[in-house]
């Protein structure tokens, strides 16, 4: 027998996957009928200046979720959207339509998603529908770490002892395939489609270099905890290497989820979270890292409001150069390892953790530009755009945010190049200009043709902006 009716709808968000999926899972449990929803609100991608490689990242992934979902006899809607205030009259539309009676969704925690789901959920109650929410993002929901004042934490160490307290009381496995439903009448939408309801495609083909679908994200993370999670704590920091998870881009979208990696991980470290093996907790505690900066946004809000977490920063005299700004989005600074990182940033939607760090400092420390800028740039570059992870990344690194670098540490780019790509293969590869320099060099290279010269004197900047941090604290 057909059905005319689902008895639950879920919206799907940043949680593009069938297996470990809450919402799913609770919302398929009774097997009376379960409809799938996504939408793609312009006004949300706008606001977060999305770039246009995630957003072609979501745009694949849907066309993969889909057809997972078509084996379980769950039907996806897709439905495009100019204004976030369209969805509530979207969703009672379909409610009406198919007699739905629950909403299911996993959360969202920066202050705009936390507020419209509000809204949602208190015009759907007014309807009687049932609206539950369940928490994918993290292992240990917000809310749930608190100090002996019952406070929030604001370093990351502390936080990190709590979470590891709690973690090990908790099951960690991750859930199992959602229960298939009845077969329905409804109509199954076509991958042209889905196509249709986004305003834009990205005119790049990253398919080959970051392939869409929780079956690869499964796969990498299988390859990565095999090869390389038991040397992650040496291997990590050596942009030139393959030497991290690369799992950054399939945990932001959510075709995989942190629960999968940690018991993975798990399993990698007979059991153990914070003992054992040194690659294996220095992973951990990465993942532990990102729970961190979701908890952030949700105990300090104001971060999502281009706010300074360390208040007093916000006296600190930022430049907006623009001509210094454009040098650094272009990679041509006249710093070899800065210069390479936001080129790996252009051409591949991504950057290794340590670069990330490097071209930041360099950024606020060295130019002394607001963070705020070079936030909203990443944002606009990055296929892993999180606002939490690159809003935390952002404020540990220019000493504004909770637990951030203390401000007289700054990084020397040069010597970071130096130690982690000694012999320039990472630089070679994004700047041919400086091919044939020798390595003993290629650091700080001397006035070569096609490469720009330095636009700052690193020594002179970093003692400036020490001092001008220094004022602040005084």
């Amino acid at each position: 027998m057909v059905a005319s009716r689902f008895k639950h709808i879920v919206w799907f968000r940043n949680d593009l996957r069938i297996y470990d999926n809450p919402a799913l899972f609770r919302a398929a449990e009774e097997q009376e009928g379960v409809l799938a929803v996504y939408f793609i609100c312009h006004e949300m991608l706008e606001n977060h200046v999305t770039a246009s490689v995630r957003i072609d990242f979501i745009r694949r992934h849907l066309l993969q979720l889909n057809n997972d979902l078509a084996e379980l006899n769950i039907p996806l809607v897709v439905i495009s959207t100019d204004k976030t205030k369209e969805i509530i009259p979207q969703l009672k539309k379909l409610i009406d339509k198919y007699q739905v009676e629950g909403l299911f969704l996993n959360a969202e925690y920066p202050i705009d998603e936390f507020n419209r789901d509000k809204q949602v959920a208190d015009e759907l109650r007014k309807q009687e529908i049932v609206v539950k929410r369940s928490h994918d993002r993290v292992i240990i929901p917000p809310g749930m770490i608190r100090n002996g004042k019952g406070e929030p934490y604001k370093v990351f160490t502390a936080f990190k002892k709590n979470w590891l307290q709690q973690a090990r009381a908790l099951a960690l496995e991750p859930l199992k395939k959602p229960k298939t439903q009845p077969p329905h009448g409804a109509t199954v939408i076509t991958d042209a489609e889905i196509n249709k309801q986004f305003k834009t495609l990205e005119q790049r083909d990253l398919s080959k270099l970051w392939p869409a679908g929780e079956k690869e994200a499964a796969k990498r993370l299988k390859a990565f905890i095999k090869n390389h999670i038991h040397d992650y704590d040496t291997g990590r920091d050596f942009p030139d290497l393959d030497g991290t998870s690369q799992l950054s881009p399939y945990l932001a979208i959510g075709s995989i989820s942190p629960r999968q990696c940690i018991a993975a991980a798990l399993h990698a470290n007979r059991g153990e979270l914070d003992s054992g093996n040194a690659g294996v907790t220095t992973w951990i505690g990465e993942l532990i890292w990102r729970d961190f900066y979701q908890h952030v946004v949700v105990d300090f809000p104001d971060v999502c409001k281009y706010k300074a977490m360390q208040k007093h920063t916000e006296a600190f005299p930022w430049r907006y150069d623009k001509s210094l700004f454009n040098a650094w989005c272009d990679g041509e600074t006249g710093i070899p390892i800065v210069d390479a990182a936001m080129l790996q940033l252009k051409d591949t939607g991504w950057m290794h953790n340590r670069l990330r760090m490097v071209v930041a400092m360099f950024l606020t420390k060295n130019l002394q530009i607001d963070w705020r800028m070079g936030e909203r740039y990443f944002m606009t570059q990055l296929i892993d755009g999180d606002f939490a992870a690159n809003n935390g990344g952002w404020q540990w690194s220019a000493s504004t945010g909770t637990d951030a670098a203390p401000y007289f540490r700054i990084f020397n780019p040069v010597s970071q190049s130096q130690r982690f790509d000694a012999d320039g293969a990472f630089i070679r590869r994004y700047l041919p200009a400086l091919a044939k320099v020798p390595a003993k060099v290629i650091h700080s290279p001397p006035p070569t043709p096609g490469y720009s010269l330095p636009i700052v004197d690193l020594s002179l900047s970093r003692k400036e902006t020490i001092a001008l941090f220094g004022a602040l604290k005084s």
